[in-house]
Order: C-alpha cells, then structure tokens, then sequence
C-alpha cells in the first residue's frame, strides 16, 4: 500500500480539480501564421463567410452581427448575441460578452486593432484567391477547434462540387458575369471578387480585361449587346442587401434579350446573399457552385 503525505495528498487534489491548459495551435489567417490556444469557448465571429463555414463545421457562436441576410444562418442569427453591424462593431457589447476569441474578416477587416483590446482577434479576410482561401481557412478552423476531420469533409464535398460544375460549364460557351443595383450595372471578370467563378471553373470570359476593382466595370445595356455573351451570370446586390428593383426588371430590356444569352435563355440568376454578402463561406460556395451546375447542365 503506497502512503501519501498531507502535502503531496492536497497537491493531488487541486492538480485534479484544475482544468486542464488548453494546447495552442498554430493556424493560418489573412495576416500570415498566428499561435492561439486551441478550443476556444466563446466565439465571436463579424465575417458572414466565417459565421457560414464555423456553423457547418459544429462551431457555437456567442456573438455575431446584427443581420445575417442568408436564411441558412437563421439558427444562428435567433441563438447569438448581436455585437453591431457587419461594418461597425459594438465594443461595448462585445466587451460585456468577455470572448476568448473574436474572428473578423472582410467588411470588418478594418476593425480588427479597435478589437484587439477586447480580446485576441484575427483576421479571416478571403478575397484574392476565393477558393484556395475558403479551403485554407475551413482548414484553419478545424485545427483550431479540434475539427480536422470534419474540416476534410468539407473541403472534399467542395472539391466535388467544384469539379462536377467544371465539368458543367465545360464546351457551353462564354459567360460575362454581371452584378446589378437597382438600375445600376457593372461587369465582373478575372481577378476580381466574383472572378473565381471564371478561374475554377474554366470558364471563358465574354469580355477580357475588364477592370478587378471591388465594385467592377460599370457597364451599359449596350455594352451587353456589342459583347454578346453566351451566357450571362447575374448578381443581385439589392436583393441580396435588401433594397432597390429586381435584377430580372433592371435586365428587361431588348439589348439583353437580343443577346445569345437573352434569346437562348442563358441568363443565371444567382441566390444574391450567398454569393454577395457570405462569399467563401462553406454552404454560400457550395449553393453557388450547384446553382451553376443546375443552370449549365439543362
């Protein structure tokens, strides 16, 4: 029979009424490699890409901003605590939230030293290589929290996703991808925000060398009409955010009727929050990218 003294006796008992220290993990982020503690508790996340694959992943969430737009964050949007807006952060609500982690990314990208102060906050921005990146950071979430497999999972139903949609558009033409606001119109090609959607897939290009800013080419009706896609991509900014007329009565119009896309009935319209406001999130990927295989493959 083994004998403990008093002091090695009490040690033992406060060594087991301790939680364990939590093992840090290194991940990567939009601002190179950060070291964290693993399995973080309580979780905010202000970037709606973020909030969409940290869902899909298993990942509870104590603070999120105050409109998700997609139907598909419903269940989160009715559980977490709102913390502000996708662009504007409330730091006081934050603060009485004590997070051990605030997740930002995207629209809130600037605001990540105004957080830092509240707690540990990283970057999560996906914007240059939009499908590289998504892959990287599902993959960054599952060593984070412990998720790895599943983080796999994902990245493999988005790889098959990917390549049954390439195989879609693959022989059907050109494509120009357009993005309207209201009345308003701009084109989209390589490079920019939307532009993936061209480089994945293989997609041909309508027009080359249209300008990769943030807000695209403005563009005309009759820009639509000298291009003369096969296909046209259309993007609903006001749908998506909630406000000005339809793209379907913005396009209505003899110019893009005439065009082969109008006359063959080539005109995809895109679920717009997903693909607008939840860009490189998991499910918002995946929705679009079997959006383009349903329109391609008829």
């Amino acid at each position: 029979m083994i004998r403990m003294s008093f002091p090695g006796l009490l040690a033992a008992t406060f060594a087991l009424a301790l939680p364990a220290l939590a093992e840090d993990v290194t991940i990567a982020t939009a601002k190179g490699d950060v070291t964290l503690p693993a399995s973080p508790a309580k979780v905010v996340a202000l970037d709606l890409a973020a909030i969409d694959s940290l869902t899909a992943l298993g990942v509870s969430l104590v603070g999120v901003p105050d409109n998700l737009y997609v139907d598909y964050l419903g269940g989160v949007a009715a559980s977490a605590t709102k913390v502000g807006t996708l662009f504007e952060p409330n730091l006081e609500t934050l603060a009485g939230l004590a997070p051990d982690l605030i997740i930002a990314g995207g629209r809130s990208a600037s605001q990540v030293e105004a957080l830092a102060p509240v707690a540990t906050t990283i970057d999560m921005t996906i914007w240059e290589d939009l499908p590289t990146e998504a892959r990287a950071r599902i993959d960054a979430y599952g060593k984070l929290f412990g998720k790895a497999d599943k983080a796999a999972e994902m990245i493999a139903t988005l790889d098959a996703k990917t390549a049954a949609a390439k195989a879609a558009v693959a022989g059907k033409g050109n494509a120009l991808i357009i993005q309207t606001n209201g009345p308003k119109v701009s084109a989209f090609g390589k490079g920019s925000r939307f532009g993936w959607l061209h480089t994945a897939l293989d997609l041909p290009e309508a027009h080359e060398n249209l300008n990769p800013e943030t807000h695209g080419d403005s563009i005309s009706f009759e820009f639509i009409a000298e291009v003369n896609p096969d296909w046209l991509i259309v993007i609903d900014r006001g749908a998506a955010v909630g406000e000005g007329a339809a793209a379907q009565a913005t396009l209505d119009n003899p110019l893009v009727a005439g065009t082969t896309a109008g006359k063959t009935g080539h005109i995809v319209y895109l679920s717009p929050a997903p693909v607008y406001i939840a860009g490189g999130g998991f499910t918002s990927m995946g929705k679009t990218l079997d959006e383009l295989t349903a329109a391609f493959s008829k």
